[in-house]
């Protein structure tokens, strides 16, 4: 969902110059120029300086935060039920265009809603069905408090990856180059022991959550464990370990996708996990505002 800059600025109190000028100076995460108008994500927070914030100086906040948030949980089956079903679309939208999907937002919805979109391929309407019912899963295993495992990332990955039956929750067999990327994933002999290995790390860090969702999603995607669907899968399961531990989960726009691919470059070539970090402290610092505002 996408709202006008005159509707952004009557939203946080700006002159319509002001807003124009922060989508102009990139300070409004996922905002793009369609023509000569901006679209502004309906969620989009009102930018409380001239500079993106990095990870360090948003975690206390996001803390903060998360404390006021847990004060006023639980939350009414009606509130949550309005929650999940708008980040639902949205999400799965963006996280389906990230990978090539060309459904647009409205259509993604309309096919949540089980509709058919005319002259779009079955394999993408697959797409948006398996990543809700991906999604309907992590929720589920948010509510089961479970601990994430092998066997746990695989099935994500089979509701994932519904329109290739045969390769669905299924490690890949074969090598595989991530075109662009600056990283060559491993090859597939090592993919169980590089699995192991991410896990047992995760398990046993004591870095923030953000830095720690950061590195397990960067690592997770450099292993490159599936033929098809990491992305998908490795976006709902930074979602999975959030919300377990209280957080809302995060959408990475599809505006933002280049951002998103320069900070894995960043940490390949440079071990620099900070580009990632201060993308997802953003992400979850605007969640929250959503979440209490909405409360609110």
């Amino acid at each position: 969902m996408y709202i006008t800059v005159n509707q952004a600025a009557k939203k946080w109190g700006l002159s319509d110059r002001r807003v124009r000028n922060l989508c102009v100076a990139g300070k409004i995460p996922g905002a793009y120029r369609e023509g000569r108008a901006w679209k502004i994500p309906s969620d989009a927070t009102k930018p409380t300086d001239g500079r993106y914030k990095s990870k360090e100086a948003l975690i206390p906040i996001i803390e903060e935060k998360l404390e006021i948030l847990k004060k006023r949980r639980p939350l009414t089956e009606g509130e949550l039920e309005r929650l999940n079903e708008e980040f639902l679309v949205e999400f799965t939208y963006n996280s389906n265009a990230i990978e090539g999907n060309t459904l647009t937002l409205r259509e993604t919805d309309m096919v949540l809603r089980g509709l058919t979109i005319d002259q779009k391929s079955f394999k993408e309407h697959m797409e948006v069905i398996g990543h809700k019912e991906a999604f309907d899963y992590v929720r589920q295993l948010v509510s089961e408090n479970a601990p994430i495992s092998e066997k746990i990332i695989k099935d994500i990955h089979y509701f994932v990856l519904a329109d290739k039956k045969d390769d669905r929750g299924v490690f890949r067999r074969v090598p595989v180059r991530i075109m662009g990327a600056a990283h060559e994933p491993v090859q597939p002999y090592l993919i169980i022991p590089k699995m192991e290995e991410l896990l047992e790390r995760y398990k046993s860090s004591e870095e923030d959550i953000v830095t720690k969702m950061a590195r397990f999603h960067i690592e997770f995607e450099g292993i490159h464990p599936f033929i098809d669907g990491n992305g998908r899968t490795g976006r709902l399961l930074v979602n999975l370990e959030l919300m377990k531990a209280g957080f809302p989960p995060i959408d990475i726009k599809f505006t933002d996708r280049l951002k998103y691919y320069q900070a894995f470059d960043e940490y390949y070539a440079n071990d620099d996990i900070s580009a990632m970090a201060d993308m997802f402290a953003r992400y979850i610092n605007q969640r929250l505002d959503l979440y209490l505002s909405i409360l609110d």
